[in-house]
C-alpha cells in the first residue's frame, strides 16, 4: 500500500489528527496521530493490516504467533494475525510493566510484535525482551505508523505502512502559541 493511500485513509477516519496539540512529552505540534480512530472502521483497518501481513510474507518471514502490547496494538496485532492466519495474543501492563497474564510462549514460538504507532519504540522494545525473556523468537515488527521516520531501530526487521515525524516544537517557540491558538492533549 502507498503512503498516500495511507495517508488518505487515516485522514478519511479521523486518525490523523491536524490543529494545535501539546504531546505527552511536553511539545507542541501541528499533527497527532491518533491510530484507533482508524481501528473503529474494521474493513479499512483490516486493509491495512492486510498490507502489513504482506510486507513480512514478500520476504518469506514466517510466524507462529502474532504479539502486540495493549492497548493501542491489539487490534493491529489481532488483524495482522488473521491476515497471516496465525494465533494472536497480547501483552498488558501490570505495575507499571508489560506481562504475559493470559498466554504462555513455548521455547522457540516465532512472533512478530505488531503496534499501531511508534515515536521512540519504547512498548515495542519491552514486547520483545518479553518475547525473549520467555523463550520466543522475535522475527519481525510490524506498525501501522512509524512516527520517528525510520530513527528508531530494533534487532529484527522492521516494517511500516508509513514512516514520518512530525514537526514538533518546544511550547516557546511553538509558532501557534505564538497566535494564541489553544492546544489540546490528545489520548495516546
Amino acid at each position: 500500500m502507498k503512503p498516500n493511500s495511507v495517508l488518505k485513509v487515516l485522514r478519511e477516519t479521523e486518525a490523523l489528527l491536524s490543529g494545535h496539540f501539546e504531546l505527552r512529552s511536553g511539545l507542541h505540534s501541528d499533527r497527532y496521530f491518533q491510530c484507533a480512530n482508524v481501528l473503529r472502521y474494521p474493513r479499512k483497518a483490516g486493509r491495512l493490516c492486510r498490507a502489513l501481513a504482506e510486507s513480512v510474507i514478500a520476504v518469506g518471514i514466517q510466524a507462529d504467533t502474532v504479539i502486540a502490547p495493549a492497548m493501542g496494538g491489539i487490534l493491529v496485532g489481532h488483524e495482522v494475525a488473521r491476515a497471516l492466519d496465525v494465533r494472536s495474543i497480547f501483552a498488558e501492563k501490570q505495575d507499571n510493566k508489560l506481562v504475559l497474564r493470559r498466554f504462555t510462549i513455548k521455547p522457540g514460538e516465532r512472533f512478530i510484535v505488531a503496534e499501531d504507532v511508534i515515536t521512540r519504540g519504547g512498548r515495542v522494545q519491552e514486547t520483545i525482551d518479553l518475547v525473549r525473556q520467555q523463550g520466543g523468537v522475535v522475527v519481525a515488527v510490524l506498525v501501522l505508523v512509524d512516527r520517528s521516520d525510520g530513527k528508531v531501530k530494533f534487532d529484527c526487521p522492521t516494517f511500516s505502512l508509513l514512516q514520518l515525524a512530525p514537526v514538533v516544537y518546544e511550547p516557546a517557540a511553538c509558532p501557534m502559541c505564538a497566535k494564541k491558538e489553544p492546544f489540546v492533549h490528545p489520548g495516546s
